[in-house]
């Protein structure tokens, strides 16, 4: 088992580049939309994805050998390809419905599907923390939501079909980590996620539309190369956050995304107005967020007790 450092510091401050990177995604993403559709977005992302961890992978001589996997882990292999990329697009077609806040309080859903996931496939049990901060996150959305709960019933179109898709890109995305999990007993998981990228890029190539890159204006580019580059930082910082400090802790640190997502809103609304679509927020709905992240917090926290 592997055995963290203990210098928690450079974990803290590790998890806390990925949370900020995390954060202030959606907003790059929502700017980077104006320009190109999220079929071909997705594409570059996981295309520079692959070139980098396949560079990276090439030099150290740590390229997977999928000749070592047998049928089910090709049938996980496709499990995880299938909730990987269709976690990616619904994320991106939401924000298309819905706001970067929106997007990213709703998306911390995606751990709690997994712990359901666990639950059910893997007769994991939740302790009483983690009963405790899923009770505590339902709530949280719900308040969140305050001045526009009669928006979420509208699935036609609007917020509605944009939390509708995030809640459909939450359990596509655990089903990623679970095949995954699974994957980890024949590949690494940096190998697991060079062959996902690969794969990704072939999957998505028939509905990309590559050219749009041309017409993307300075900001729009920027937005998209920015896009590309917080995949490798943030999931570099999660990795390395990982070998100095537990899981669990990081996992908590990565629950603050939303409240950097709604800190990089009010920096965009208030030095560049009109940019982009301001939130519909009251307190009601900002002490709904801090509750979504203390109870996704809790969960993260929670399974220490059986660990």
């Amino acid at each position: 088992m592997h055995q963290v450092t203990g210098r928690w510091r450079l974990g803290l401050a590790l998890a806390l580049v990925t949370a900020i990177c995390w954060g202030v995604l959606p907003i790059a993403l929502k700017l980077a939309l104006e320009g190109m559709d999220a079929y071909t977005i997705t594409w570059y992302r996981f295309a520079v994805a692959a070139v980098v961890l396949g560079t990276i992978l090439a030099a150290t001589h740590r390229l997977p050998s999928l000749g070592k996997l047998q049928r089910k882990g090709w049938i996980l292999l496709a499990v995880a390809l299938t909730g990987l990329v269709g976690n990616y697009i619904l994320y991106l077609i939401a924000l298309d419905h819905a706001t970067p806040t929106v997007n990213q309080t709703v998306i911390q859903l995606s751990p709690i599907c997994l712990l359901l996931g666990g639950l059910v496939f893997f007769k994991e049990r939740f302790t009483s923390r983690q009963w405790l901060g899923f009770a505590v996150l339902i709530p949280g959305l719900l308040l969140f939501f305050n001045r526009r709960l009669p928006e979420l019933t509208d699935l036609s179109g609007g917020l509605g079909l944009g939390v509708l898709l995030l809640v459909f890109a939450s359990i596509v995305w655990a089903a990623y980590a679970l095949a995954q999990k699974q994957l980890l007993k024949a590949l690494n998981s940096q190998q697991i996620l060079w062959v996902l990228y690969l794969a990704a890029v072939l999957m998505l190539w028939p509905w990309s539309r590559l050219g749009e890159i041309r017409g993307l204006d300075t900001l729009q580019m920027w937005m998209l190369i920015f896009s590309c580059a917080n995949t490798l930082v943030a999931y570099g910082a999660f990795a390395e956050a990982l070998e100095h400090w537990e899981v669990s802790r990081v996992s908590a640190v990565l629950s603050l995304a939303p409240l950097f997502t709604i800190l990089g809103m009010w920096l965009v609304n208030t030095l560049a107005p009109g940019l982009l679509e301001r939130e519909q927020l009251n307190a009601i709905s900002v002490g709904g967020a801090l509750l979504v992240v203390a109870g996704s917090a809790l969960c993260a926290l929670g399974g220490e007790a059986s660990s």
